[in-house]
Formats: C-alpha cells, sequence, structure tokens
C-alpha cells in the first residue's frame, strides 16, 4: 500500500511546492509509482509540471465539492510513473462552499481510499495556510514532511504547525506522524544558512533529513519550462539534491 505524504509549513516561499514537484519526479525516476495531489488554489504544482491549469474541465476543487469522481480528474503519467489530481484558482472557494457539510475534514481521504493502492507514494501539495484543504491533507496522509527555509525566521509559525499536526492525531487521524523536516533554499555562502540549520535541530524533536536542498538558479527556472528539475537539469546541484532527498525518503519505512 502507497505511503501519503502531505508537504505542509502555513509559511509561504518555503519550498512546497519545490519539494512536491521535484521530490515526487525524483522518486518516480527510482521506479516507484507517484500520484501528485496539488491541493493549493494557486495551483503551482499543476504548472509546475507543464498543465494548463487554467483550461481543464475537472480539478481537485470538483471533486472536493462531489462534481466529479477522483477518476474523472485524475491525470495519468504526465511523465513516466508521476499522475497529478491538478488544482487552479477555483479551489480557493472550496473553503466557503464547504461550510455546513457533514465530515468535510474527510472528503479528500474517502477519495483517495479508491485509489491509494495503485500507488507506492501520494504527494499531497498544500496551500500556505492551516485551513480545511490542509486539514483534508493531514487527515488523508500518513505523515508531514515540512520544507524549512534557511532563514531568520525560520522556526515561527512551525510549533503552530506541530499543534494543528497533533490536533489532528488526537481528533481525525490518529495514524498521523511527522515524516520530518527538510532544509531549503541553503546557501552556503551565509553563517545564516548554518546557523538556522544548527538551531532547528537543537529546537525540534522531529526527524531531520540528512540532505539540504541548496539555493539553485536551475530549480528557480525549472517550473517555468513545465519540468521537474531532473527533466530539466539532470546534473545541476538541484537535481543532485532531490533525488538525494528521495532515497532518502523512500528508504525511511514507517513505523
Amino acid at each position: 500500500m502507497g505511503r501519503i505524504i502531505a508537504i505542509a509549513n502555513q509559511k509561504g516561499g518555503v519550498g512546497k511546492t519545490t519539494t512536491s514537484i521535484n521530490l515526487s519526479a525524483c522518486i518516480a525516476a527510482k521506479g516507484k509509482k507517484v500520484l501528485v495531489i496539488d491541493i493549493d488554489p494557486q495551483g503551482n504544482t499543476t504548472s509546475g509540471y507543464g498543465i494548463d491549469k487554467n483550461n481543464l474541465e475537472n480539478t481537485i476543487y470538483e471533486l472536493i465539492l462531489g462534481d466529479c469522481s477522483i477518476e474523472d480528474c485524475l491525470l495519468k503519467d504526465v511523465i513516466k510513473n508521476v499522475s497529478i489530481i491538478p488544482s487552479n484558482v477555483n479551489l480557493a472557494a472550496a473553503e466557503i462552499e464547504l461550510i455546513g457539510v457533514e465530515k468535510k475534514e474527510f472528503i479528500l481521504k474517502n477519495e483517495v481510499d479508491y485509489i491509494k493502492d495503485r500507488y507506492d507514494f501520494i504527494i499531497i501539495d498544500c496551500p500556505p495556510s492551516l485551513s480545511m484543504l490542509t486539514i483534508n491533507a493531514m487527515t488523508t496522509a500518513d505523515s508531514i514532511l515540512v520544507p524549512i527555509q534557511c532563514e531568520y525566521y525560520a522556526l515561527e509559525g512551525l510549533s503552530q504547525l506541530i499543534h494543528t499536526v497533533n490536533l489532528v492525531k488526537e481528533r481525525l487521524n490518529p495514524d498521523l506522524e511527522m515524516e520530518g523536516v527538510v532544509f531549503t533554499m541553503y546557501d552556503s555562502r551565509t553563517n545564516l544558512s548554518a546557523q538556522v540549520v544548527e538551531n532547528v535541530k537543537n529546537h525540534l524533536k522531529q526527524n531531520v533529513y540528512k540532505t539540504v536542498i541548496p539555493r539553485n538558479i536551475r530549480l528557480a527556472e525549472a517550473p517555468s519550462y513545465g519540468l521537474p528539475i531532473n527533466l530539466y537539469d539532470p546534473k545541476s546541484a538541484g537535481s543532485e539534491s532531490y533525488m538525494a532527498l528521495a532515497k532518502e525518503v523512500i528508504s525511511r519505512r514507517r513505523g
């Protein structure tokens, strides 16, 4: 049965979408079948895989509202071994439309249950907020992977995120675990990046991945070409680091 990992951090600009696109593609490059679920209304993971997010008949928005089945909005083999449930700006309205809906925290889980056995990994890209969409991702997931930018305010908001994870675990999904923390946008030229890494390691009782994702111009360019980094520039530092992270994620056993 597939492992479901939600990539979450309510801070924006920490590398959630970059990690969702490139980790999923690099896991797939190692021969695993991967489903990517874009649950961010910005739809950047969708467009980062070269999909025109504004011309889609069925997206996760229609799925959440019950207007289509999970099969209807599944885009199969966007690249080898990667399928996607896409998103676009329509999803921003879902929060309001779900007011008063019973068991709304489990809508995504109930849909994903139908197809999860087809995949080795399911990666969910969450919006930069602790919203009902993020709660849906957390009730669906086995674990939460938190990208943290190597900057001064890195730890800000992290305790809130961990508190939310613990609440979801207590009330909605007792099997939810912290997958761990991955450092992004690491700049080896600055003392600050190294200090942030040390600071977080000292403060967190969470797993911290050994792989650190560097600041890398090729990583920043890749989405505008609609390609994950391992296809856009396989020899770049960004590609090598996400391949290393994929290897770590695959080898990490649950339990």
